[in-house]
């Protein structure tokens, strides 16, 4: 892994980061779209944020991203478990405030979605490449 900047990752980040923030505001009444499709795409979104700034093969990546809802909902699960109340509204809707299994396998779905869309592209790239 080596520290880049890859402009293209985050030209994907950026309107991933406007449907999230439409989703946690707009969205906030639309049920499973909200919660199912919205951590489907956080994880998404992290890793195009991880690719804008690192080099790095995409399964470590987007493993590290599945790792970050994770330890997202690890999180959730701790705060509900002790008792703790986090009074900021706007860090309780980005970090959510209920644990689910639910929450994870959409995490996952969002890892396999990277894999699915950035393994063909990687194969792809390196067809074209001059040998």
């Amino acid at each position: 892994m080596k520290i880049r900047f890859n402009p293209r990752a985050l030209v994907a980040a950026i309107p991933l980061f406007i449907v999230l923030a439409v989703l946690a505001t707009i969205g906030a009444r639309w049920g499973w779209v909200r919660s199912f499709l919205g951590d489907t795409l956080a994880v998404i979104w992290v890793y195009y944020l991880f690719k804008a700034v690192l080099r790095a093969p995409v399964l470590p990546l987007a493993s590290l991203a599945f790792g970050v809802g994770a330890l997202v909902e690890l999180g959730q699960y701790l705060v509900a478990h002790m008792g703790w109340y986090i009074p900021n509204r706007v860090v309780r809707v980005v970090l959510g405030s209920t644990a689910d299994w639910w929450d994870v396998a959409a995490y996952a779905l969002g890892g396999l979605a990277v894999l699915a869309i950035e393994l063909p592209l990687q194969r792809r790239r390196a067809a074209n490449r001059p040998r």
